[in-house]
């Protein structure tokens, strides 16, 4: 081409800058990533990943909170130093680590869910807190009785409630959720569960008798109770007995003391995990220190060998 053929260029006029991003969804189609934020990605997924309840209820609050800490709430890659920055700020806040560890739990999920769905060009490395062993709190059959009975004066159905998940584990959202066609004579299973698994557990016969009182006209045994009213009821009931001031005496006790129960009844750790439905054994091994009559047999060996 001549010379006098060729185009030029103004090297004076200004070029915008562009930044897109782009992913390749499983179909290899490249799409455009836009900017988005964590409210949108969870009202646009919220109802997706997680089924309605207190657990969801708190998954809500914790995106808000995490999304109102954003100094640059619109965003189309969610980077490490966004992360590290929502940390700091939940520290700041005084936010242990295992509170932390539940904030980035529900963050991962959404995000991760927004990665596949393109939404959202790459996700940050989330890793878990290092969190203290706190004392786990279970109620002795003095306090379950004090309770249970001030439960009783106030709703039957609300102590029966008390019985079937001390002796269940069953998380309150579990037995609210249990339906009539979930059991049998013998044993029940939750569908309705926080990891997302089903499992089933026996029932003891004062279980069974706290199910069977209940009314068939309703869809489940325990589903006409108001979770909120429940848990007024229960702060009523343990002011009245004097455990008022014990911040840890709340109806999650429940499902420690059935664990705890189990633990010191010689119950193999294994089976506690499967009984309450953990998704890791580290969560069960919480009440492993129970089991500290497993050591007895311990001493014979080591009082023969002083012998020696």
């Amino acid at each position: 081409m001549a010379s006098e053929d060729r185009e030029t260029f103004d090297t004076g006029v200004e070029v915008p800058f562009y930044s897109v991003h782009y992913q390749y969804g499983s179909t290899s189609k490249l799409n455009e990533v836009r900017d988005t934020s964590l409210r949108a990605l969870f009202a646009k997924y919220g109802d997706i990943l997680w089924l309605n309840g207190s657990h969801k209820y708190n998954v809500t609050n914790f995106i808000a909170e995490l999304h109102d800490m954003l100094d640059c709430p619109s965003f189309s890659t969610f980077s490490d130093d966004m992360l590290d920055e929502l940390i700091g700020k939940l520290r700041k806040r005084g936010n242990s680590n295992a509170t932390i560890n539940r904030k980035m739990a529900a963050l991962s999920k959404l995000l991760r869910k927004a990665f596949k769905m393109g939404d959202v060009y790459s996700l940050p490395e989330f890793k878990r807190q290092k969190e203290k062993a706190g004392r786990i709190r279970f109620l002795d059959k003095d306090e379950e009785n004090a309770l249970f009975n001030e439960m009783r004066a106030h709703s039957d159905l609300y102590y029966r409630f008390c019985i079937f998940l001390v002796d269940t584990g069953a998380r309150l959202s579990e037995g609210l959720n249990l339906r009539w066609g979930d059991m049998n004579s013998t044993r029940v299973t939750f569908w309705v569960t926080k990891s997302g698994r089903s499992r089933s557990v026996p029932l003891t016969h004062r279980a069974f008798e706290a199910i069977g009182r209940s009314s068939k006209r309703q869809p489940g045994p325990f589903c006409e109770i108001d979770q909120q009213r429940f848990r007024i009821a229960w702060h009523q009931a343990k002011e009245t007995v004097g455990l008022g001031d014990d911040k840890d005496v709340v109806p999650h006790v429940l499902r420690h003391t059935c664990a705890s129960r189990l633990v010191q009844g010689g119950i193999d750790i294994r089976r506690v995990q499967m009984w309450l439905g953990h998704q890791t054994l580290s969560m069960t091994m919480r009440y492993a220190h129970l089991a500290s009559h497993d050591l007895d047999m311990c001493v014979p060996v080591l009082e023969r060998a002083a012998a020696c």
